[in-house]
């Protein structure tokens, strides 16, 4: 890390730590794993606030030391010196910036005591001017911790030069070779005292005062250092006044702001001299509840303990009991008689026991184990511990109650704890409709009736008392009281127009308006009870109130509907509303106007659907997609079924997109399937004038008309379709289709004639032949075919119809050659290689017919219609086993066709 990064890094934490201190917070935790940096912006922010706490202008008081790291902590939190200020802070910043410069932490240990001796071993022991404000206790901590330590390092310290052990006692010294060691040349001598006195930070060359540790400390070293000790001493005096000063300052703040207990009485204290003696006796005396804590000293003997007392406490934990046998027997017997006594008739003394459900009755009865019981016990301690540490608070007393009414089954014990909870809290409404609850149908209107006096202005207190009376107009009378006291209540005037006749729910809702007149609901009621000229001006009032509300223009759209039927007017209604609406700033929700369109539709008031969806279905749709959206939305709403919104929809649309035919389409299926066929011919008549040349919109007009029975109409529709698509096949079929399911053979020959001339495709051909053969004309009919398959040579079907005819007429060997010819022109045609191969085998046999399948397989592979006629003629001819050879050879080829049939 470069010293520029290292000394931006600790500007930054620096002005955390004061940002921190400003806003009177102690992090009590700075240390580099909750510095966060920013690798792209280099920008650092502090974490690891779990550890912070609050503190005010003197001092943080008689909070917890044990905080932090202890290699990071200041010597406050290590020895618990309260109180501390914000130095502990500057003291973890100082060892993260020194971690930061040599890489390592700078007390790097892992208990307080380790750290607070390294940390006396570096810095030395604190003195009262060092540490202002210290315990003494503190400082005894230290000075014992160093003589400790010095006197570890007697022990372990290597003995002074020439010592010789037991000198006193008459010892001699003697050297030996292993003492000095072995000879060792002048220059690795030399060498090995300069690598001894390398420093890591000064190298070899470690200054003046290099040997000093190894000379004699003489009288100009004491000199030097009186001096010294002279001018630290001048300096300390200079600035001990200012700071005794400062520390007197701070103390007596501290005292001012947190005087002692006798301090605080001694005002209180002055005025005992004016008591009686009589007052002095009725003091009560204070207990003995502080001393109850103390721990009194005592002397504590141990002693073993006797077999007895050990008996005891097993016998204490055993869950089995000694039973007496006789008093289970004689209580089974009485309870026995009693049910027994209460399952028999009064009058003639039999039974009346049901023998089927006496079991399920067995079955129904809840048995309470003593876990339960005990479970029991402690909720029931809770309970009442909450309830008297907070009487005030409401749900305590009702959590009881129910745990009573519930659980446990005592309702006399609920009905007690929520009496109690009415009288300590008179102010909560939960707790005296709770009450009102439990207690009987008799009770409840009293209870309701303290209630009410206790909370006037209860709103659920006076629905509550209106639900207790059974006759609608007691019920009206308490809501009409509640009224009194609460002339804003929407939900009782609600109520009591409910209850009210529609004469009487006017003149409520005509008071209701004037106390609650920004309440739309209100207003839209009268707004239905009212004639049609009031109720334009009740509206009109509710929109002078009420600008930015959509409903009231929704109510008088569907109003103006209901009276006049005038769709005009409906359509000019909302689109006022709109723009008066976005006038005051409201957003136009297309999604809201949607709904309120469906709604209005249920309603019945399809013209104001109509209105809303033509002013707001473009609100927020880009010019590209709505098409796309509108149709989705035509889909969603016919899906929920929604019909006139859709079809509102789809002639909006219609208006924007005339040529599309696709929407056409849409909205033709939409009338086919949920409209009138008057409402589908009208739309298909202006389809067909918007989109001349789209033949399905002719085809299903024509079809309309032909399910009517009206054949007339239908071939009137097909001549205009004929005008404005003259190419077109399908509309030509669907004519001769008309005239010859209509019993019209000539007219359908002469269509598809003129099918042929117009036309000409294949499908016309093919519709001429069948027509032919249906009316039993041969001649016609090979006619008809020798020049359609010179005209398409390559469409199988009219080789096919060919055979076909030749068969019917029993010359078989033509027949047989027309299906050749046919695939010769056609060899992809599975049906004529089906019909030839069934005609060789009438012919020539079965051997033949396998030669033709083989062949029709082999220009055909994978064909299971092949595989299947081949199997079916071998099975024709009782060659089974042939057949299942041929069937597990197709399902090899064609492993997920439909062979089994």
């Amino acid at each position: 890390m470069f010293e520029t990064d290292r000394e931006n890094l600790i500007f930054q934490t620096l002005q955390g730590v004061s940002y921190c201190h400003s806003q009177k917070v102690l992090h009590r935790d700075l240390k580099p794993t909750n510095l966060l940096l920013d690798p792209v912006t280099n920008r650092l922010k502090l974490a690891g606030f779990g550890y912070a706490q609050t503190f005010d202008d003197v001092a943080v008081l008689e909070y917890s030391a044990e905080v932090g790291t202890p290699a990071y902590n200041a010597p406050e939190l290590l020895l618990c010196n309260n109180p501390y200020t914000t130095a502990v802070d500057i003291w973890s910043v100082g060892c993260t910036f020194a971690e930061m410069v040599i890489g390592k932490p700078l007390f790097s240990r892992t208990t307080d005591t380790l750290v607070m001796r390294k940390i006396i071993k570096m810095l030395g022991v604190p003195n009262e001017l060092d540490w202002p404000g210290v315990k003494s206790d503190c400082l005894k901590v230290c000075e014992v911790e160093t003589a400790s330590k010095m006197r570890t390092d007697f022990f372990n310290s290597k003995p002074p030069s020439n010592y010789v052990a037991g000198l006193g006692r008459g010892a001699t010294g003697f050297t030996t070779r292993s003492d000095i060691g072995p000879a060792i040349a002048i220059g690795a001598a030399a060498a090995a005292a300069e690598e001894k006195g390398y420093d890591e930070f000064e190298g070899n060359d470690e200054g003046m005062f290099a040997s000093a540790a190894e000379e004699e400390y003489d009288d100009e070293d004491k000199e030097a250092d009186a001096v010294w000790e002279a001018i630290d001493k001048r300096m300390d005096s200079r600035r001990k006044d200012k700071r005794e000063a400062r520390v007197k300052e701070d103390i007596d703040k501290y005292r001012a702001s947190n005087p002692k207990i006798m301090e605080q009485f001694t005002d209180l204290k002055r005025k005992l001299h004016t008591l009686s003696t009589e007052e002095w006796d009725r003091i009560p005396e204070i207990g003995n509840y502080s001393l109850r804590k103390k721990k009194k000293k005592r002397f504590e003997s141990f002693v073993p303990v006797p077999d007895t007392l050990l008996e005891k406490a097993i016998e204490e934990k055993e869950h089995l009991r000694e039973t007496d046998l006789t008093a289970v027997g004689e209580g089974r017997g009485t309870v026995l008689s009693l049910k027994l006594d209460r399952l028999s008739d009064s009058v003639c003394g039999s039974t009346v026991v049901d023998p089927k459900g006496y079991l399920t009755e067995l079955m129904s009865v809840k048995t309470i184990s003593y876990a339960e019981v005990s479970d029991m016990n402690k909720a029931r301690l809770l309970f009442k511990s909450f309830t008297q540490t907070n009487p005030k608070h409401p749900y305590g007393w009702i959590a009881a109650a129910r745990f009573e009414e519930g659980p446990a089954g005592n309702l006399p014990a609920a009905r007690h704890f929520i009496r109690k909870g009415c009288e300590e809290c008179p102010k909560s409404e939960d707790v005296w409709v709770e009450a009102c609850r439990l207690v009987s149908h008799a009770d409840a209107k009293a209870v309701i009736a303290r209630g009410v006096k206790a909370i006037p202005n209860s709103v659920k207190l006076w629905m509550q008392a209106a639900e207790l009376e059974l006759d609608g107009m007691n019920k009206s009378r308490v809501l009409r009281k509640g009224l009194e006291h609460i002339p804003d209540s929407v939900r009782l005037w609600k109520a009591v127009v409910e209850l009210a006749n529609e004469d009487d729910a006017r003149l409520l809702l005509q008071r209701a308006v004037e106390c609650c007149p920004l309440h739309v609901d209100l207003w839209l009621a009268l707004a239905r009870l009212e004639t049609y000229d009031n109720a334009k001006k009740v509206l009109n009032r509710a929109r002078e109130k009420l600008c930015k509300e959509p409903a009231i223009w929704i109510t008088a759209a569907k109003l103006e509907e209901l009276a006049t039927a005038d769709a005009l007017m409906v359509g000019k209604i909302v689109d006022r509303g709109i723009r008066a609406l976005r006038r005051e700033g409201l957003q136009i929700d297309r999604d809201f106007w949607m709904k309120e369109a469906e709604a209005a539709e249920r309603a019945g008031a399809t013209a104001t659907c109509r209105a809303i969806i033509h002013h707001t279905i473009g609100v927020g749709v880009d010019e590209q997609d709505r098409e796309r959206t509108w149709v989705d939305d035509a889909e969603e709403c016919k899906m929920r079924g929604s019909i006139e919104t859709a079809r509102a929809i789809y002639a909006h649309s219609l208006t924007i997109f005339l040529t599309e035919k696709s929407l056409w389409l849409k909205a033709a299926d939409l009338e086919k399937s949920h409209g009138t066929r008057e409402s589908l011919d009208d739309l298909l008549r202006k389809a067909v004038t918007h989109v001349p040349h789209a033949q399905n919109l002719w085809l299903m007009g024509v079809e309309e008309k032909r399910l009517a029975g009206d054949v007339s109409a239908a071939r009137a529709i097909l001549e205009e379709a004929h005008a404005a698509v003259p190419d077109s096949e399908e509309i030509w079929l669907a004519a001769f289709k008309l005239e010859f399911e209509n019993d019209e053979a000539e007219r359908a020959r002469m269509v598809l004639t003129k099918a042929r001339e117009m036309v000409g495709r294949e499908r016309v051909w093919m519709e001429s032949v069948t027509v032919e053969r249906v009316l039993g004309n041969t001649a016609e009919e090979r006619r008809l075919l020798d020049q359609g398959l010179n005209l398409f040579p390559s469409f199988s079907e009219l080789w096919l119809m060919l055979g076909q005819l030749e068969e019917r007429l029993g010359k078989l060997e033509r027949a047989k050659k027309a299906y050749e010819l046919g695939l010769k022109q056609c060899p992809s045609c599975i049906r004529l290689w089906i019909s030839l191969a069934e005609l060789v085998e009438k012919l020539d046999g079965l051997s033949r017919a396998r030669a033709v399948f083989t062949i029709a397989r082999k220009k055909n592979p994978r064909t299971p219609q092949l595989w299947l006629a081949a199997i079916r003629a071998e099975s024709r001819h009782g060659h089974n086993k042939e057949a299942d050879v041929l069937m597990a050879r197709a399902l090899q080829e064609c492993p997920s066709a439909s062979l089994y049939q």
